[in-house]
């Protein structure tokens, strides 16, 4: 039974790289980028003004001047004045380009104009390039502003943007399966009877994955019947990248999942891996590059693979950086029996010095999903068993 550490392991040596697409600008929010963006000129391409004010030459107000005539207004957009004399001054809009002979802003506020005359207060504490945003500040013509495998959020689109760019290159989203099996699942909205249980697993999987920028394409409920299951399956793994299921893994007499998907040629990489709750997890591959993640059917177990495993690796699969996972301190002292890894619920909260603690909320058991409302995720604590103490640092996975 492999650990999580060498099951992670084992995904990322199986999992497939995901293929590349092109898409306009706006539709490439949520994707891994996959070409590198230069700037295209200097970022700011001009010496800029950040400030509504007057721009005027530093030295003669240095020097004791503080009444400037104003020469011309200039807005953004448009094509620099130029001083004619040091004695003048030119109103200029934030944004606007600083007109020639200028090395400062005075900010608006800081001016009284009485016609075509600026006054400046005489205790303003000015220096040259004051209020201005220098040219090729923040980059210059040809500058890396955005490598292969960011994530693109907005503050990356715009980059893009300002770079020239219309389309980008990206990770193609992976074409995901949500199924889940089970003969006492009923849907939302159904009749349900004493006997059977309402389907809400796929609904958080679906959730989860939509969150983390990967939304499902399909969803599908299978019944406990192999030959259902394996036709069903069959045309599942022809038309997407992905399948994520839940149910049907463990050793039960109606647990036949891993035997359809064995006749189906998909190659087992690994089932069950020692931890708690989500022992019974199973991970495949089909022969086209098909992953396939076969999650215990018990929500909270499914909840804590998909965090723990299916996000990082559709993550890592996308060509994107994973970011290294956050450290907090439990809050209170935990004991744990089990000689497994325990993957424990907790809610965060933060101390007056800014650290981040981890109070422990656990469930009644890996089917008690309603506990997990108000939690924020789980922490990773090492096998024990072991009273774990308050203080200790372990790494945190957000739902």
């Amino acid at each position: 039974m492999l650990t999580p550490a060498e099951a992670d392991a084992a995904i990322t040596a199986h999992l497939a790289r995901a293929p590349q697409e092109s898409l306009p600008l706006p539709d490439c929010a949520g994707r891994v980028l996959r070409q590198d963006i230069r700037a295209d000129r200097d970022a700011p391409p001009f010496n800029r003004v950040a400030m509504d004010g007057v721009a005027i030459a530093s030295r003669p107000f240095l020097d004791g001047q503080r009444q400037f005539r104003v020469a011309a207004v200039q807005a953004a957009g448009t094509a620099p004045h130029t001083l004619a004399a040091a004695t003048d001054c030119i109103e200029v809009m934030t944004g606007a380009m600083l007109p020639g002979g200028c090395d400062a802003v005075v900010p608006i506020e800081r001016v009284r104009i009485d016609g075509d005359l600026a006054n400046i207060e005489a205790d303003l504490g000015l220096e040259p390039w004051m209020h201005v945003h220098r040219r090729a500040s923040d980059a210059r013509a040809g500058d890396l502003l955005l490598a292969a495998g960011t994530l693109l959020g907005a503050p990356e689109i715009a980059i893009a943007a300002s770079a020239g760019e219309s389309r980008l290159t990206v990770a193609r989203a992976p074409r995901i399966a949500v199924i889940s099996t089970g003969d006492e699942l009923v849907d939302p909205g159904l009749p349900v009877l004493d006997h059977q249980v309402r389907r809400s697993n796929t609904y958080g999987v679906a959730a989860a994955l939509r969150l983390a920028g990967f939304p499902p394409v399909t969803d599908l409920h299978l019944p406990d019947r192999p030959p259902v299951q394996r036709e069903a399956l069959a045309a599942a793994l022809a038309g997407h990248d992905v399948l994520v299921l839940s149910g049907g893994v463990s050793a039960g007499r109606f647990d036949h999942v891993p035997a359809v998907l064995d006749s189906l040629g998909v190659h087992r990489v690994f089932h069950q891996v020692s931890q708690r709750p989500g022992r019974p997890l199973w991970f495949g591959v089909w022969q086209p590059g098909v992953a396939v993640f076969a999650l215990p059917g018990n929500p909270v177990s499914v909840l804590v693979c998909l965090a723990r495993y299916v996000v990082p690796a559709l993550q890592a699969a996308a060509g994107g950086r994973v970011p290294p996972r956050p450290l907090v301190a439990l809050a209170q002292a935990y004991e744990f029996a089990s000689s497994l890894t325990c993957f424990l619920p907790v809610a965060l909260e933060y101390d007056r010095q800014g650290s981040t603690l981890a109070i422990p909320r656990p469930t009644h058991g890996s089917g008690d999903f309603i506990s997990l409302a108000g939690t924020d995720g789980f922490v990773e604590l090492p096998p024990g068993p072991a009273t774990h103490a308050a203080g200790l640092v372990v790494p945190f996975y957000r739902w």
